[in-house]
């Protein structure tokens, strides 16, 4: 099997950073696009920014500019910084990944994490 664990959220003031890290484990052979979700009470999920193996970014329009996500492909895991948050970022983050496991190379697997509350409040 294959396990996402996300860690790093919590509650900051406005203006504030976070970090979010997330890990994945298992039978992994390869891993393509990692990326962060997020959803906010009453909205549906949606993208944050996302990250594929090669280095290739994309972010939400909401995020650009505060936002950066990087990867180490070492240890398979994907980080979010988060920089100059709004009450508006509050929301479960949501780690995501496109996963080629061992036991199933040919076969792309979508796997998410169990998701981190982030509170932006004073």
């Amino acid at each position: 099997q294959v396990q996402l664990v996300e860690s790093g959220g919590g509650l900051v003031q406005p203006g504030g950073s976070l970090r979010l890290s997330c890990a994945a484990s298992g039978s992994i052979s390869s891993i393509n696009t990692m990326g962060w979700y997020r959803q906010a009470p009453g909205k549906q999920r949606e993208l944050v920014a996302t990250i594929t193996s090669s280095g290739s970014t994309k972010y939400a329009d909401s995020v650009k500019g505060r936002f950066t996500v990087s990867r180490d492909n070492a240890k398979n895991t994907v980080y979010l910084q988060m920089n100059s948050l709004k009450p508006e970022d509050t929301a479960v983050y949501y780690c995501n990944a496109d996963v080629r496991a061992v036991w199933a190379p040919m076969t792309t697997l979508n796997y998410w994490g169990q998701g981190t509350q982030v509170t932006v409040s004073s």
